[in-house]
């Protein structure tokens, strides 16, 4: 039984049938309308785009060779342009070159790229002479990036690129879960700046395009994997306990007053950190309290189609990203016609816009009804592309709780959450709480998560 249908949980049901072929019974509860999760995609202006994640690692294997697995390999897609850019202090400004999660690693390009002031960009190489420091436990990415390199490289690099990723901020957020490279370097390295470059030297010229999505939207994929694996999928379904008995689980099910019961030899939790906390709390309850600390972001996007003759220049790079120090609404807006040439087949003189508002602590802001965050996103594009006119169509995607926060520690409470659970046989955890938000990292887990099961179901056989 798996407990949770986004792209983790199916994922686990594709990998429990390949392992276990017809003789596992594998059944996805759902509390939702509908599976996938954070992937979805909608029409906008009649081309189907997505609504939460667009894209997912290329250079890590697992999401491309699970759409493979289940399909969908003829429609994986690269990006046109990753070419993103900056505003910083009134100004689109692009992204420096020989940087690594936004931390830089050459001096000239980041001068030529004028994202920093004069004063901050003098700051930056004092890290070459600096003494060393010392990192002996996990920190903040802002507290060792600031130490060694400065506020504004902080402020002005950083923020942005992790407020793009977990909409969250660099004081809070774990330089060993966030940055794990970087994280190696500082406790090996002196120079941050050498290090960057060291890592820049090491990256490989010829890797490929560092994302890909899929033609018709990624979110796509999680109909894809339900189907192939042949699992018994139940949407609408919520789980509200979880009773160990002699031969597995009881998940008790449905309203309050008249709650269901299933029986299972195993169970998958494949639930947010929030909800598989509460799952636990009472079989599992050390895995339960280190669930509960991890928080939640929320975000919305709206999705805006213009057409190309509303913009005085075609845009010409994937998007931009905005420092919370700008004091914008909008964090992020990504050209999708741009970044996906295959989006504009329909109709080449409709570009696709995507504006991303929320951080951490700014919840606030999605208080706002939908008509409001969009003529937030229409003020964004007039103010910083010049946009004339009205969009010919728009759309609203909230995901409320939907980030979980990778908060300093985070990898050591990970660590305690599968020591608890891996003492209770029949029983494995998985998605995006655990060792990354995108795509290949949900699968990854599901992975493990399938094969502690399938090890167990062996065993019982034997």
């Amino acid at each position: 039984m798996i407990v949770g249908g986004g792209i983790s949980g199916l994922a686990a049901a594709w990998f429990l049938r390949q392992g276990g072929g017809e003789r596992v019974r594998v059944t996805v509860l759902e509390s939702g309308p509908r599976i996938g999760g954070k992937l979805r995609t909608s029409e906008v202006a009649g081309v189907s785009v997505d609504e939460g994640a667009e894209s997912m690692l290329a250079r890590r294997p697992e999401g491309k060779d699970l759409a493979r697995a289940v399909g969908l390999g003829g429609d994986l897609v690269a990006p046109g342009t990753t070419q993103a850019a900056i505003y910083s202090r009134g100004e689109l400004r692009a992204m420096p070159k020989g940087q690594v999660m936004g931390v830089p690693g050459d001096l000239a390009e980041l001068a030529r790229s004028g994202l920093v002031s004069p004063g901050g960009l003098i700051r930056v190489p004092l890290d070459q002479v600096l003494p060393a420091t010392l990192v002996r436990s996990d920190v903040s990415v802002a507290s060792y990036i600031r130490a060694r390199m400065g506020s504004e490289v902080v402020e002005r690099l950083i923020e942005p690129l992790l407020g793009g990723v977990y909409a969250g901020r660099s004081d809070r957020l774990s330089l060993e879960a966030t940055m794990p490279r970087i994280a190696t370097a500082a406790r090996s390295e002196r120079s941050l700046l050498g290090a960057v470059r060291e890592i820049v030297r090491e990256t490989p010229k010829d890797a490929g395009p560092v994302f890909t999505s899929l033609r018709g939207g990624l979110g796509g994929l999680p109909e894809a994997v339900a189907k192939a694996s042949g699992a018994d999928i139940r949407t609408g379904v919520t789980v509200r306990e979880l009773r160990r008995t002699p031969y597995g689980w009881q998940l008790v099910t449905g309203p309050v007053p008249r709650p269901e019961t299933l029986e299972a030899d195993a169970v998958i939790v494949a639930t947010p950190a929030t909800s598989s906390a509460r799952l636990l709390k009472d079989e599992v309850p050390k895995a339960a309290a280190e669930l509960a600390r991890i928080e939640y972001s929320s975000m919305a996007i709206v999705t805006l189609a213009y057409p190309l003759s509303a913009f005085p220049s075609p845009p010409t790079g994937s998007g931009y990203l905005v420092p919370p120090v700008e004091g914008r609404v909008v964090k992020a807006a990504t050209f999708s016609s741009v970044k996906w040439p295959h989006l504009t087949e329909a109709d080449p003189s409709v570009l696709l816009v995507r504006c991303s508002i929320g951080r951490v602590g700014e919840e606030h802001v999605l208080q706002r009804d939908d008509a409001e965050l969009v003529a937030v996103a229409m003020a964004e594009m007039s103010e910083v592309m010049g946009v004339r006119g009205l969009p010919l169509d728009s759309r609203v995607s909230r995901w409320g709780g939907s980030l979980p926060q990778y908060n300093v520690g985070h990898l050591d409470r990970v660590a305690r959450v599968r020591a608890a659970v891996a003492v209770e046989p029949a029983l494995a955890v998985c998605g995006a709480a655990y060792d990354g938000l995108g795509v290949p990292a949900c699968v990854s887990t599901a992975r493990t998560a399938a094969a502690r099961i399938l090890d167990h179901l062996a065993t019982q056989g034997e």
